[in-house]
């Protein structure tokens, strides 16, 4: 490890692409090791169990039926890497085809069988869930802040260690500050994340408001944006235009200010309108209390 404040990911990000391409290499090339040392296992498959901790949480089931036919007809090809534990065998990678095995009713499985320390197992685990084609943006910004938290990055060092821009980063991660059922919309992919982001600004309530009125409309990501700035920005209420009123009204507005002892306006004519009288304090009010008073014993 190198010295520093945060640990080396050289081992798990070396000649990282976009898409992860590195840990790709690094299983192909340990399963072709291993092989040639005749490392593959087939250990009975109630002995494996999954990573209580996987960052992955929603699979396919049609994917996994899919994979499941695809097993049936021409067995694991890639086999799944597992670490030794108390229990039995934690899987490290694989878990996809360990679930669609399950559905072949496989009774072995072919594994490679791993002594990793604990924080190997949880860069892999991250790692080889943030490689996957059909991630969804609320599983990658899980895995994004679990990186983070566990190896104390910032997001700018998560982004040069992902090969991603920090502003990519800081997108997706504020996916997890948005309403939880909307949180639950993306991640069944019934909301965009382009739809989501625009949502972020509101409040939570009216997040879930708009996100489901956006689904039931057929919104476009624009459209969303747009609703959220009226939200924010209401027009302004038009003010009623003040007309201009006759030399007599101007007096008679005079001279109720005087009598008032506070301001008074009028909007309307000769013909009809309102006055206005305005108060500022108690003592404004309690003094057209007793002028209404005086008026009324006269």
């Amino acid at each position: 490890m190198r010295k520093g404040k945060h640990p080396d990911f050289s081992g798990i990000f070396e000649n990282s692409q976009r898409q992860f391409s590195f840990f790709e290499n690094y299983e192909v090339e340990d399963e072709v090791e291993v092989n040639n040392a005749l490392g593959v296992t087939e250990i009975d498959v109630d002995l494996v169990y999954p990573n209580p901790n996987q960052p992955r949480k929603i699979f396919d089931e049609e994917a996994l039926n899919d994979l499941s036919a695809s097993i049936k007809k021409h067995g694991i090809i890639q086999p799944i890497v597992v670490n030794k534990t108390d229990k039995g065998y934690m899987i490290i990678a694989g878990e996809r085809r360990y679930r669609a095995s399950i559905k072949a009713e496989l009774k072995t499985i072919p594994v490679i069988i791993k002594n990793y320390t604990d924080r190997q197992v949880k860069e892999v685990s991250i790692i080889e869930n943030l490689q996957r084609e059909d991630l969804n943006p609320i599983e990658a910004a899980n895995a994004m802040k679990k990186l983070m938290d566990d190896f104390s990055l910032t997001q700018e060092e998560l982004a040069e260690r992902l090969g991603k821009s920090r502003s990519s980063i800081a997108n997706t991660l504020r996916l997890l500050t948005l309403n939880a059922e909307v949180i639950e919309l993306v991640s069944q992919n019934k909301l965009s994340q382009g739809h989501a982001r625009a949502l972020i600004t509101l409040p939570k309530p009216m997040q879930k408001i708009l996100a489901y009125k956006s689904i039931k409309e057929g919104y476009s990501v624009r459209e969303v944006e747009k609703k959220v700035r009226e939200y924010l920005a209401p027009p302004k209420k038009k003010t009623p235009q003040k007309t201009n009123v006759s030399l007599e009204l101007r007096d008679l507005i005079s001279r109720m200010q005087r009598v008032f002892g506070t301001k008074v306006s009028a909007i309307g004519n000769d013909s009809k309108g309102r006055f206005y009288i305005d108060y500022y304090t108690k003592d404004d009010l309690d003094r057209l209390f007793e002028i209404v008073e005086l008026l009324e014993k006269k």
